[in-house]
């Protein structure tokens, strides 16, 4: 199986402009194609991690990647997806930003020897003259049809701002720079970026003739993945500073029966022929296609001795036992109370719950359990002893645990 049939196997290809091209620039190891992050954290997180594997994908077909930085963009900020205006970011922060993305980029695309590129579109983006700008590319642009687009549309009740307006422009300029100082015929973005990307194209066309190569493809559930990168207690983040190895495979290990499988297809480099297998799992085996699913990412990731570290603590939650790897809250003597903790100052103190009150109900409904025994009094006590050594895990939920001890 050619590249683009893998792609569109995988379930990672959604609207095209020109496809029988595409096809043919992919298969034939002739795409040079881009996706842009903007630098908007310190950190790239699992919405991002979608692009990265398709850029990997199609780099390890003999395509050439070059991953955009918006260090320009981010200075205005895409509305895409959101309610209302991003926070605005100083030079100095996105310049920060850049330069972890570019270290976390590393491990998966290939920069040496020419094989893939790193630019910034500040670059070009900074230097722009207002006035060039706006007879150069403003004339090419209808503000009825930009307002029809999608990533404006949900903006239009609560306000746009002129600022937020420009995005649209100044991505589509992007695919106008890359093509004519880098080659670029090819752009990738998730499906809120459609309009954008579709405004690139016809830039290029209207600007450089008809017969310029400049194709278009979305990912089909990159705008899922941002909000997939997203969890109650914030993003999913690959900088393991800030989501651990561990936590980073809970979260996938903890994915929806509905989505496991979908997500193997997509996300892991796995042969299609083992996930065609897959398909017909059903009840206790989604939960070894979940293990399946968290081992290869967090390799991905992290490496493969954190996947097999990372592993190991889950099977020792699951079962009810203690592993070093999984998050940790250390109390100290003075967190006791004549040699004593009740259960509702350990779940307050390591944060699964926000108070006492909260944590009573939480015992009450039968939701906590220590070391896998349900705990059903909320007066119970655990001597500090207790909390030696490797300590207890508590779990709230099925979801949130915690490893706690006492130093």
């Amino acid at each position: 199986m050619q590249i683009f049939e893998e792609l569109k196997a995988r379930g990672l290809l959604a609207q095209l402009t020109d496809e029988k091209e595409i096809r043919e620039l992919i298969n034939n190891g002739k795409a040079t194609f881009y996706i842009g992050f903007d630098p908007t954290a310190d950190s790239l997180h699992v919405g991002h991690f979608m692009a990265l594997c398709l850029m990997k994908r199609l780099q390890m077909a003999g395509n050439k990647p070059i991953a955009l930085l918006g260090g320009g963009t981010g200075m205005i900020g895409d509305p895409s997806g959101r309610s209302d205006m991003r926070s605005m970011l100083t030079k100095e922060q996105i310049d920060h930003n850049i330069e972890c993305f570019k270290k976390q980029m590393s491990k998966f695309i290939d920069f040496s020897d020419g094989k893939a590129l790193m630019v910034n579109n500040a670059d070009w983006l900074m230097n722009l003259n207002y006035i060039e700008l706006l007879r150069e590319v403003g004339a090419c642009f209808s503000v009825n049809n930009m307002l029809r687009a999608e990533c404006y549309k949900q903006r239009m009740e609560k306000g746009l701002s002129f600022l937020e307006f420009n995005y649209m422009i100044m991505q589509s300029y992007d695919f106008l720079a890359l093509y004519k100082n880098y080659g670029c015929n090819m752009q990738f973005g998730g499906d809120d970026q459609w309009s954008n990307m579709l405004g690139g194209t016809e830039l290029i066309r209207r600007k450089l003739g008809k017969d310029a190569y400049a194709m278009t493809i979305t990912l089909l559930l990159n705008s899922e993945g941002k909000k997939m990168g997203k969890t109650q207690k914030g993003a999913v983040w690959l900088d393991p500073n800030k989501t651990s190895p561990f936590e980073f495979y809970q979260y996938w290990r903890n994915v929806a029966d509905a989505d496991v499988l979908k997500c193997i297809r997509m996300l892991t480099f796995l042969p299609l022929e083992q996930i065609d297998e897959m398909d017909k799992w059903e009840g206790s085996q989604l939960n070894q296609a979940k293990e399946i699913l968290a081992y290869e990412l967090t390799k991905l990731v992290h490496s493969e001795e954190e996947a097999v570290k990372a592993q190991e603590s889950s099977r020792a939650l699951f079962t009810g036992g203690n592993a070093a790897e999984m998050p940790t809250t250390e109390l100290t003597e003075a967190d006791l109370t004549d040699g004593n903790i009740d259960i509702l100052d350990i779940l307050v103190k390591s944060g699964l719950v926000k108070s006492r009150s909260e944590g009573r109900r939480a015992v009450e409904q039968g939701g906590v359990s220590v070391d896998g025994d349900k705990v059903d009094d909320f007066r119970k006590l655990y001597a500090g002893e207790d909390l030696g050594g490797e300590g207890i895990v508590v779990k709230r939920g099925k979801k949130n645990f915690k490893r706690v001890l006492v130093k």
